[in-house]
């Protein structure tokens, strides 16, 4: 878990709320987990009713917001007010509106829980408002995760849950999902809901709840082309082209893309040992291997015809001087050219 939101969990969990709290960044996982504990936590059920506010910044000016803050609790030691989408502010980049918030957070109601949840990008901190947030209330910045921090995420998210979790399994869902946390818990929780307490989760159930073939996948395909396996390669693209609707190409040649650029940093770096790899490339742990196995079979220049070749098949299947080759022939050709 990231270390930020760490602190602030921790510090819920033990009944400690602050007077503000301002969330934000690109990464809006951590922001919904704080969020959503604050609002089922920091208040009993019956007291919901008269002190808990929920509004989305399109529709909540600075001044509604602070009015809502300003109000005294009933019959509760606190209120609570969440602002969802609060980079939506009408007002919070104008003068007036941050000058008003400025003014609250640094005098905040001590009863009240202020709850702003600033996604997908920061205030501006060349701005007074964005120079002093940090220093005036509970901040935290989330930034998008780097491949390497993903293993670490889902152990996590697993044990948090009860389970328990194998090596394989973790790496196809980080292959599979990305760096996109949300997508990457709900794909968890897709395969926690048919799993047992106390069971291992292992790679082939993962890949048969989120609907991966365990021998025709992308990742099978990337291994056949750092292997240069031509028959394997051939097998996984004819699976695919018999179906390009489950399995289309554009996202094939986009995973493959990210790969071979990745192998072009690896192919100069001074330590090309696994360590150094997933220092310099921010991959899993688990990927290195394949990257170090990629460097014997492919040189630099090879690895950059392939980065031109993946970038023409791109502009292929989006139309252009594409002929009357359909995806699955762009495909069979381009993994022929790769090796």
């Amino acid at each position: 878990m990231d270390a930020a939101a760490k602190k602030i969990m921790d510090e819920l969990r033990a009944g400690k709320f602050a007077p503000v709290y301002m969330l934000q960044g690109e990464e809006p996982f951590y922001i919904d987990l704080i969020s959503n504990y604050i609002e089922a936590h920091a208040l009993s059920e019956s007291e919901r009713g008269f002190n808990q506010v929920v509004v989305y910044g399109k529709d909540t000016p600075v001044n509604v917001i602070l009015t809502h803050a300003r109000r005294f609790p009933m019959m509760a030691e606190r209120q609570v007010v969440i602002v969802r989408e609060a980079q939506d502010i009408p007002d919070l980049q104008k003068e007036s509106g941050s000058k008003l918030l400025l003014d609250y957070i640094t005098r905040p109601v001590p009863s009240t829980v202020l709850v702003l949840c600033h996604k997908h990008k920061t205030l501006d901190k060349r701005r007074e408002l964005g120079k002093k947030i940090d220093a005036l209330t509970k901040s935290a910045t989330f930034k998008k995760p780097y491949d390497n921090q993903l293993p670490e995420f889902v152990q996590e998210y697993v044990k948090d849950k009860g389970y328990k979790i194998d090596d394989g399994a973790i790496r196809v869902l980080c292959e599979y999902v990305g760096t996109d946390l949300n997508r990457l818990a709900n794909e968890v929780d897709k395969v926690l809901i048919s799993s047992v307490k106390g069971e291992v989760i292992t790679a082939d159930k993962v890949m048969a709840q989120v609907g991966v073939s365990r021998e025709y996948n992308i990742f099978e395909l990337q291994k056949a082309l750092i292997k240069k396996d031509a028959l394997t390669a051939a097998k996984i693209v004819n699976y695919f082209e018999s179906n390009t609707k489950k399995n289309p190409v554009i996202p094939v040649v986009a995973f493959l893309y990210s790969f071979y650029s990745k192998l072009l940093a690896a192919s100069v770096a001074p330590d090309k040992s696994e360590r150094g790899l997933v220092s310099l490339l921010k991959i899993s742990p688990f990927a290195a291997k394949d990257y170090t196995s990629a460097l014997y079979h492919y040189s630099t220049p090879k690895i950059v015809e392939n980065i031109h070749l993946l970038k023409e098949s791109d502009l292929k299947l989006k139309g252009v001087n594409s002929g009357n080759s359909g995806e699955g022939q762009i495909l069979k050709e381009l993994v022929f050219r790769l090796m």
